[in-house]
């Protein structure tokens, strides 16, 4: 490892106000994904630290719901400008144990300080309404009270900015929050969470690393939880719905994601080519939105194909630590694997593999578009969570939207057109949570964010994402 660059360790786990080791048998290494290379070891969660956590997570909860709004606000802020005057440490512990670009770190940073000082700014705009009253001497009042103490666990691949959505809008709310973050990136999160914690009474924010599966169903099972928001895969989120459907707690689900993106015969081709293949491979295309199934009018697909591939191809693949690189490695040996066997698994029945290069050390996979992709592949239902992109062309758009919508996902889609008629017809009829037009942005803090089908229920962010955290009560008082 590079001797300029802050030395790594693994967090304790932040219970009550203090940082603590985990009681937990059980450690886990955390490596580096561009070299293999153990960076430290973890420590986890045992029984009696969960215990501990619920048991302060509830009397947190009672101090913090007190707080005015306005004051939870300023605390909040002076949060985030800590976050932000240690963007660059904590970037770079982000590349080191996830291994996307410092680019890409720095700007998953300021995201995340995005997203929580929304947040704050929005404690201040939790509002009720008054109700003309049905009879004389009486008032009818619509109020909102913080929902409770928050479990939410977040994923490796955008550990800032998902655990960012979550831990915004509980404490603005006025809610305190066990966040179970992902184990395999704990330095990040901690170091983020530490910022805001500075400012927090104990307790009111708690972070913790354990055995997923033990820490789920103890925390989602105990009744001091009111609330649940996780995002992470379809398996797990289906689980841990019914873990809260058990005890009808309140649940937010952000699951996969296989975006569409259809690619009309008008579209500027070079501006679409460079602004997809940019959003594509961000992250080594580890994102739940990132654009992956191309639908190209048959007009022009030949060269999008010949565009995208040669662009696709020309990526530079290494270190997220290098200044060139361009796209790093994926999380993990396990995820390199699947990727590689998808793509595998997708040209054995005939999808034609266009491909760059990539380090043989590590956890790589080279950028890859797959061409004349048949309907039956596996790239076009199981969801690549790589850097592999698929193209098909299409004859109308009626049946362009059709394969787009044959797919079990719906978060983010895609369109690139100037016809008003497209517009109208893919904003209205194509399944996603989330439309980008002639651009890219699809997650923007003052926007809901959440999608249909497989891919979850309920939003993040923009005030549907407060409302998540909230109680409503109605109140007929009589003279």
């Amino acid at each position: 490892m590079n001797d300029t660059l802050p030395k790594y360790r693994c967090p304790n786990l932040l219970l009550g106000g203090e940082w603590r080791p985990g009681r937990h048998a059980q450690r886990l290494k955390i490596h580096n994904p561009a070299t293999g290379e153990v960076l430290d070891e973890l420590s986890l969660a045992g029984v009696e630290d969960l215990q501990l956590a619920l048991q302060t997570t509830q009397s947190a909860f009672e101090t913090w719901r007190k707080v005015p709004a306005h004051e939870r606000c300023a605390r909040l802020e002076r949060g985030v400008a800590r976050l932000r005057e240690n963007t660059e440490r904590i970037a770079t512990l982000l590349t080191l144990e996830q291994g996307k670009t410092l680019a890409e770190a720095r700007a998953e940073c300021a995201m995340a300080a995005d997203l929580i000082k929304w947040y704050a700014e929005e404690a201040r705009r939790i509002y009720g309404r008054i109700i003309p009253a049905r009879m004389p001497n009486s008032r009818m009042d619509v109020l909102k009270f913080p929902v409770g103490p928050v479990a939410a666990f977040s994923p490796w691949n955008f550990p800032l900015v998902l655990s960012a959505r979550k831990i915004g809008g509980a404490l603005a709310a006025g809610c305190s929050i066990l966040v179970k973050a992902a184990e395999e990136t704990p330095a990040s999160v901690a170091a983020m969470v530490d910022c805001l914690n500075q400012e927090l009474p104990p307790g009111v924010i708690q972070l913790i690393f354990g055995v997923p599966s033990e820490v789920s169903e103890t925390l989602i099972r105990s009744p001091i939880v009111r609330k649940v928001t996780f995002t992470g895969s379809v398996p797990v989120g289906r689980h841990l719905a019914q873990l809260a459907a058990q005890n009808l707690k309140r649940i937010t689900l952000e699951l996969g994601g296989h975006a569409p993106v259809i690619v009309c015969a008008d579209a500027d081709l070079e501006r679409t080519v460079n602004l997809m293949v940019q959003h594509k491979f961000r992250n080594a295309g580890q994102a739940c939105l990132a654009p992956t199934r191309f639908f190209v009018d048959k007009r022009i697909y030949g060269d999008f194909v010949e565009a995208f591939g040669v662009a696709s191809s020309a990526l530079r693949v290494g270190s997220g630590l290098e200044a060139s690189t361009q796209m790093g490695p994926v999380a993990s040996a396990r995820r390199q694997s699947a990727v590689k066997s998808l793509i595998d698994r997708s040209v054995a029945m005939g999808a034609r593999s266009v491909a760059g290069d990539a380090p043989e050390q590590g956890s790589f996979v080279a950028p890859t578009l797959l061409a004349d992709v048949p309907m039956e592949a596996p790239i076009l239902t199981e969801e690549p969570f790589g850097p592999v992109a698929c193209a098909m062309p299409f004859d109308n758009l009626d049946a362009a939207i059709s394969m787009a919508n044959a797919n079990p996902y719906g978060l983010a889609g895609y369109l690139f057109t100037d016809s008003a008629k497209a517009i109208l017809a893919v904003s209205e009829r194509l399944e996603v949570g989330s439309l980008a037009i002639n651009g890219m942005a699809v997650s923007v803090p003052e926007a809901p964010f959440g999608g249909l089908k497989d891919s979850g229920y309920g939003s993040e962010s923009g005030i549907e994402g407060m409302e998540a955290f909230l109680d409503t009560k109605f109140m007929h008082y009589v003279a």
